[in-house]
């Protein structure tokens, strides 16, 4: 019988007793927190990780916890700036002219509630990190991706803060907001895992996406101690008058707990072209504020024609077709 986890299990309890000897899975943002932590476990129960991130040195200081475990495993690090495209494809081409495969790829990295800023190529930072810099990476290696293999993409809870713009990308017409940006990239998280899902299925590939939590870890480190207050104290104040239980950051095991699962421990049927949390699939739902950490995902972030719509512009801003 199958076990149940749910909101506070950890990565530990979810991969218990589970051989990844054999396996090959690719994890970016392997240079703090989820990521490392990712790194971590699956290392641990013997999959031969490669760690994509920025910087090198601080990824190998930040994975000297990550070690082989009784089946063996192996950590490789590759260099992979998101914001920049000629980083992405260096990456990309490095990977497919080692061409050993991949069972399956966990897009960890992100930024989060930043200043206004561009990436090397012009795009608003969170948009053109978060989704651009892994559209194009996985695109490019999607054939190293094994039939039957999986593709994890890290959306958010924020995803409630904006539906994507296509008309406006780049906040060029809009005044900026951090978290609305940071929700449009989260949206389109989410509508990349539904779209690429819906291309890929057919061989067996299935895509998902996942909110790992309310965490403390370096994606916020462009808020201040009072802005952490004042968004623990929204949330808090929402979940009050829901009569949920008080909000509580969960652990980095906890958080990256999600990822594991779904990338590993799920149903593929049951997780493919959906969205995840709390190790579970969630349901589609307009109920609820901005600021709930959990409970669901809107409905914009699975419309099929809008996922499309998407994965045609993000070809235009990459200037490549997959």
């Amino acid at each position: 019988m199958s076990l149940v986890f749910g909101q506070y299990s950890t990565t530990d309890e979810v991969l218990d007793g589970i051989d990844l000897s054999g396996k090959r899975i690719l994890v970016t943002g392997v240079s703090a927190g989820l990521g490392v932590e990712t790194a971590r476990v699956l290392v641990a129960h013997g999959a031969d990780v490669v760690g994509a991130a920025r910087d090198l040195d601080k990824a190998r200081r930040a994975t000297r916890q990550v070690v082989p475990g009784a089946q063996g495993g192996s950590l490789e690090l590759v260099e992979l700036d998101l914001a920049s495209f000629a980083s992405v494809r260096a990456c990309a081409d490095a990977l497919n002219t080692d061409g050993r495969p991949f069972d399956i790829i966990i897009c960890n990295a992100g930024v989060m509630a930043c200043p206004l800023g561009k990436t090397a190529d012009g795009f608003e930072t969170q948009f053109g990190t978060n989704h651009l810099g892994h559209f194009l990476l996985v695109n490019r290696i999607a054939g190293l991706l094994k039939d039957g293999g999986r593709l994890v993409t890290l959306s958010s809870a924020g995803h409630r803060f904006s539906d994507v713009d296509l008309d406006d990308p780049n906040f060029d017409h809009t005044a900026y907001e951090p978290f609305i940006a940071y929700g449009r990239s989260k949206t389109a998280n989410i509508l990349f895992a539904v779209e690429f899902d819906r291309r890929h299925r057919d061989r067996g590939v299935r895509a998902t996406a996942v909110h790992p939590g309310g965490i403390q870890t370096e994606l916020a480190r462009h808020m201040s101690e009072a802005d952490m207050a004042a968004l623990v104290e929204n949330v808090q104040k929402v979940n009050e008058a829901a009569g949920r239980p008080p909000f509580a950051f969960k652990s980095i095991p906890q958080g990256a707990a999600t990822s594991v699962w779904a990338a590993i421990v799920a149903d593929a049927e049951a997780v493919g072209g959906h969205y995840c949390e709390d190790c579970h699939v969630a349901e589609v739902t307009t109920d609820g504020d901005a600021f709930s950490i959990s409970g669901g995902v809107r409905p914009y972030a699975f419309d099929p024609i809008k996922a499309e719509a998407l994965w045609l512009a993000s070809e235009e801003m990459v200037g490549e077709r997959f």
